[in-house]
């Protein structure tokens, strides 16, 4: 499992100018099943997505493909770690702890 960190690298006129497209990319990831959560930071000054990816590669992938990142108004930290306990709901993107 990955933890995309956004954060921003422009003004929030410039973000919020982006959001609409922003949002309708989550949306996509949701119904694929990708991503099952995301939000903004407090302050905003970014936000934060849980991803079932496969792999570091891939998140990246996904990533880049954001609207924030194409427009050049965030940069992405990505943080993999091992979900060796889940919620009933997360329960599919569980690992075995190793």
């Amino acid at each position: 499992m990955f933890v995309p960190e956004l954060s921003h690298t422009a003004p929030l006129e410039a973000v919020d100018a982006v959001l609409p497209d922003h949002v309708a990319w989550l949306d996509e990831l949701y119904e694929r099943g990708i991503v099952p959560a995301a939000g903004r930071r407090e302050p905003r000054d970014g936000g934060v997505i849980v991803a079932v990816a496969g792999d570091r590669a891939r998140t990246g992938e996904i990533a880049a493909g954001d609207p924030f990142a194409r427009a050049g108004v965030c940069e992405y930290r990505v943080t993999e770690f091992v979900a060796t306990k889940a919620a009933p709901a997360l329960e599919p993107s569980r690992e075995s702890a190793s």
